[in-house]
């Protein structure tokens, strides 16, 4: 970690911090990470990449860790964000015309609007937890959401702000962190008013051998300084997105993707994702998804679960191009 450089850039009316390893030559891979994650989720990535000759470059996003957090949930639409990744990108690799891109759970899906909105900037895509989702013209997604799931579901639960992050405030950051980064229930997450991560007391909450004291800590630290408003606002602007790529119903992805997912994830397991992968629904909304990659007994946070396996597969697929 030694190798990794800090820096901050002034894009898009804010202040990004971008933590970077790498020969500053070597070609760009964007690391866009998800709720309630940081830079620091790509730690051993940027690692592993930048010692085989790929410039890393890991943001903290709109919201989160040093990076500024405006406070208006409308400036948190995919547009903003993406604004932020191309201002980004053209600050740090000015002479590189297409990017490596690789995203995690929100990181996907705003690797899944780059790509929708900037083909022109991406070389392919490797995108982990969430398969892209074509826009659906006829309900807003949390009309859906709650249909399916009802009023309990995380998504739905958070979209009044202040609401859950009182409730956050009650159970202590350390608690949320903990519960949020060793979650592994493949069903839907419910946050139910008042019991949100309750838990039997003969089930105590201990960290999984992959992820240390250490390393909750650093993300207690940011969170409690930061908030969780900023992440939050990402879930609540989903609806304010949906009106927004109305101009992109029915597009496709169209540049080079591998998807890899944990069959213990709760993204593939819910809203009829695994079926969408299966039966050919993903293949004719990405038509050049290359290869999609199911890990067994892998939960939601496959790049910090297994490091080793992703950094590979990361480099076997950009190795391509």
């Amino acid at each position: 970690m030694d190798a990794v450089e800090h820096r901050f850039v002034h894009v898009n009316g804010i202040n990004i911090h971008v933590a970077e390893a790498g020969p500053v030559n070597g070609p760009v891979i964007l690391f866009i990470h998800g709720f309630p994650e940081l830079w620091y989720s790509w730690r051993y990535q940027i690692v592993a990449l930048a010692s085989l000759g790929y410039r890393a470059i890991a943001p903290d996003m709109r919201g989160y860790g040093d990076t500024d957090a405006p406070a208006d949930p409308q400036s948190y639409t995919c547009l903003h964000i993406v604004g932020d990744l191309i201002g980004l990108l053209d600050a740090v690799a000015p002479q590189q015309e297409k990017v490596f891109v690789v995203g995690h759970d929100w990181g996907a899906y705003i690797a899944w609007y780059l790509c929708l909105f900037r083909p022109d900037r991406v070389k392919a895509l490797v995108n982990l937890s969430v398969a892209f989702a074509p826009r659906n013209p006829k309900r807003k997604p949390t009309e859906g959401m709650r249909a399916v799931y009802g009023d309990d579901y995380y998504v739905c639960r958070i979209q009044e702000p202040g609401d859950i992050e009182a409730e956050f405030a009650e159970l202590g950051t350390e608690k949320i962190m903990k519960e949020f980064l060793t979650y592994r229930n493949p069903g839907p997450l419910l946050l139910p008013k008042g019991k949100a991560f309750s838990r039997p007391s003969e089930t105590p909450l201990v960290l999984p051998s992959w992820f240390s004291e250490e390393d909750v800590q650093y993300y207690i630290n940011k969170f409690e300084k930061k908030g969780f408003t900023g992440g939050l606002n990402y879930y609540r602007i989903v609806d304010r997105n949906w009106e927004l790529t109305a101009p992109w119903t029915g597009a496709e992805v169209k540049v080079p993707v591998k998807f890899i997912v944990g069959d213990q994830d709760l993204t593939y397991n819910t809203f009829g994702t695994k079926d969408f992968i299966e039966k050919g629904g993903f293949k004719k909304a990405v038509p050049f998804l290359e290869e999609v990659v199911i890990m067994e007994g892998v939960g939601h946070f496959l790049n910090e679960e297994k490091p080793e396996e992703i950094n590979k597969h990361i480099y076997d697929f950009f190795q391509k191009f």
